[in-house]
């Protein structure tokens, strides 16, 4: 049986960084004010330090759980999170490196492989039969699929476009794993929403950058989705033990 433990000081540190978290992401997007494009209402720098946060709460998750049998799925969780947050900086356009979408998919790409690696080597402890590909293809077609119709369909077809289909199946590949390992014991289930939800935020922004997707708020609908799925990926197992274990 899989056991997850956090004593109550453990609880506290948390719970005050989620909600830091929180009032960064979703104050910034509340008070924040709307840009020229209309576009986002969050300014970069909650933004950023939202995603922040979230390194420091990975590393903190494994730093409490390393000699536990959950921590070598911390430390991938907390490198992958970190990779993440490269990816925002470069995504941010901030820094003197083109094409900055490139550097971003590149850098979330690792930060996937670090989930992904995580999460199978606790799979495979759950379950000797792991991974279900029939899960796993599903979810590959899911990506196929949004990448073809959102990336590659419309329009001109540059190195981007078919850098984006790997990218897409491996994001896909974090979903269906974390499905698998929410199918062999449920405190995974808010990792694999997590995930899922980073598929989509990924999705809506692919749409805009390749398809030209415009809607009122676009940016601030794909940092509120992005935000949360990897809130629920490094804090997944912290949630799932103070909400649901003890209730």
């Amino acid at each position: 049986m899989f056991n997850i433990s956090i004593s109550p000081s453990e609880t506290a540190i948390f719970s005050v960084l989620i909600i830091v978290w929180g009032l960064l992401l979703y104050g910034g997007f509340v008070f924040g004010k709307i840009d020229d494009k209309e576009k986002r209402r969050m300014p970069l720098s909650t933004r950023l330090a939202s995603s922040f946060t979230l390194v420091v709460v990975g590393w903190l998750w494994f730093a409490f759980e390393q000699d536990t049998d959950i921590g070598q799925l911390a430390l991938w969780l907390a490198i992958g999170m970190s990779f993440s947050f490269i990816g925002d900086v470069f995504m941010a356009d901030i820094l003197p490196l083109q094409p900055y979408v490139l550097y971003g998919i590149v850098a979330f790409g690792l930060g996937h492989i670090a989930y992904i690696i995580g999460l199978v080597h606790i799979g495979q402890t759950l379950d000797s039969s792991f991974p279900n590909y029939t899960v796993l293809i599903i979810w590959w077609l899911i990506g196929i699929g949004g990448w073809f119709f959102l990336v590659f369909w419309k329009g001109e077809r540059s190195f981007l476009h078919y850098v984006a289909l790997p990218y897409a199946l491996l994001l896909a590949s974090t979903v269906g794993i974390a499905t698998n390992t929410a199918l062999g014991h449920p405190a995974f289930i808010i990792i694999a929403v997590g995930a899922a939800l980073f598929l989509l935020s990924d999705l809506i922004l692919a749409a805009e950058l390749f398809s030209n997707l415009h809607f009122k708020l676009i940016g601030d609908v794909i940092w509120l989705t992005y935000g949360t799925g990897q809130l629920l990926i490094v804090c997944g197992l912290i949630l799932y033990t103070t909400l649901v274990a003890k209730t």
